[in-house]
C-alpha cells in the first residue's frame, strides 16, 4: 500500500492562490501516476488533475490555465498549484496514487483529503 498525506488547504478570496502537497510513502516505486481529485457538498467527486511518472499531465476544463500539477520523484511528492481561484473551486481536495501491480492490474490509494474554501 501507499500512504498519502495532503496539505496546504484553507481559506482563500477569490483570485487568491494556494498550493498543495501530496507526500507519499510506502510502495512508491509501482507508482504509476499521482493526481487531484475534488468533491463539493452536493457534487460528485471530480478529477482535477493527473500526473504520471514521466511528466504527462491532465487537467479538467475548468481548471485549465489556473492549476498546475507537478511532481517531485525523489521525494514522492505531488503538488497542485491553484491561482485565480474561484468559490466554485471550494471542496475538500483529495490525493489519489496509481499503482501498477502486475499486467493491466492496477491499485488505487487515498489520502485524507484537505479543505479548500474560496470566499470573500
Amino acid at each position: 500500500q501507499v500512504q498519502l498525506v495532503e496539505s496546504g488547504g484553507g481559506l482563500v478570496q477569490p483570485g487568491g492562490s494556494l498550493r498543495l502537497s501530496c507526500a507519499a510513502s510506502g510502495s512508491t516505486s509501482s507508482i504509476y501516476s499521482m493526481g487531484w481529485y475534488r468533491q463539493a457538498p452536493g457534487k460528485q467527486r471530480e478529477l482535477v488533475a493527473t500526473v504520471t511518472s514521466g511528466g504527462s499531465t491532465n487537467y479538467v476544463d475548468s481548471v485549465k490555465g489556473r492549476f498546475t500539477i507537478s511532481r517531485d520523484n525523489a521525494k514522492n511528492t505531488v503538488y497542485l498549484q491553484m491561482n485565480n481561484l474561484k468559490p466554485e473551486d471550494t471542496a475538500v481536495y483529495y490525493c489519489n496514487a496509481l499503482r501498477n501491480l502486475i499486467g493491466s492490474v492496477f491499485a488505487t490509494d487515498w489520502g485524507q483529503g484537505t479543505q479548500v474554501t474560496v470566499s470573500s
